[in-house]
Order: structure tokens, then sequence, then C-alpha cells
């Protein structure tokens, strides 16, 4: 099944401007960077490091998340990129389980940082804090 208003972030800067100047939201599974993209669609980046295991257990992270996302895909807030960076046990969850985090706290997350205009200002520099 197609994502119907996403794109795909293929880009390493792209990843590392959401890392650096994004917001996250972070669950002990997943974490999740959001900046705005100034389009009028989200565009979505899922990473599984090493740490987590081999090829078929990183794949089966990025398989999750990308479920999870695409059944919250129409509640989310348009313009974003979002990176999600698989975490710890992410391969023994399900995809209810990240559904659950992107619909009680990602969506939450985006919106509060969107009518704060926390993107509006500009930072300092913050470091990399994606870890992993």
């Amino acid at each position: 099944m197609e994502l119907l208003f996403t794109e795909t972030i293929k880009d390493n800067k792209d990843f590392q401007r959401c890392y650096r100047s994004g917001r996250y939201a972070v669950c002990g599974y997943v974490c999740a960077y959001f900046y705005p993209n100034g389009t009028p669609y989200n565009r979505l980046g899922i990473t599984a490091g090493k740490k987590l295991g081999n090829a078929v257990r990183r794949n089966r992270v990025k398989r999750i998340i990308r479920a999870a996302y695409r059944e919250c895909e129409e509640m989310m807030p348009m313009g974003y990129d979002l990176i999600f960076v698989g975490r710890n046990d992410a391969a023994e969850k399900g995809s209810e389980d990240i559904r659950s985090f992107i619909t009680g706290r990602l969506i939450g997350e985006m919106e509060k940082a969107a009518a704060s205009g926390t993107f509006s200002r500009r930072k300092k520099a913050q470091g990399d804090r994606h870890g992993g």
C-alpha cells in the first residue's frame, strides 16, 4: 500500500537538518524527529542502527514503523520532515504500539511546537541529539 501524502527522505543532509534543528518525541522503542519542510506534504525517513541487530531485525523494525505511520497518515499535520529512529526492543513491538505513540504523543508534540512558534526562532548550536 502506497503512502498517500508522504514522500521518502533519502538525502543525508535532510536527516541531519531534522536531527539538529527539529524537535522530537520519544518513547522506549522509537524516537521521532520532526521539522517543517515548507511543502504541502510530509517526508518520511526511517532509520534502524546496527545496535538493533542483524538486517532481518532492522528491516522488521522499519516495516513496523512504516505500517504504523501509514495507518496514522491522514491524522498527521502536513508540511513536515519526519524521521523515526528504531530503538532498543522495537523489533518486539507491533505496529499498534507505534501507532499509539504516534497518535498519543507525536501528533500532540507537533501541534504544540507549531502553536508555540518553536520553528520560527533560530536556535544557536545545539549539537547532535539523535544518539541511536
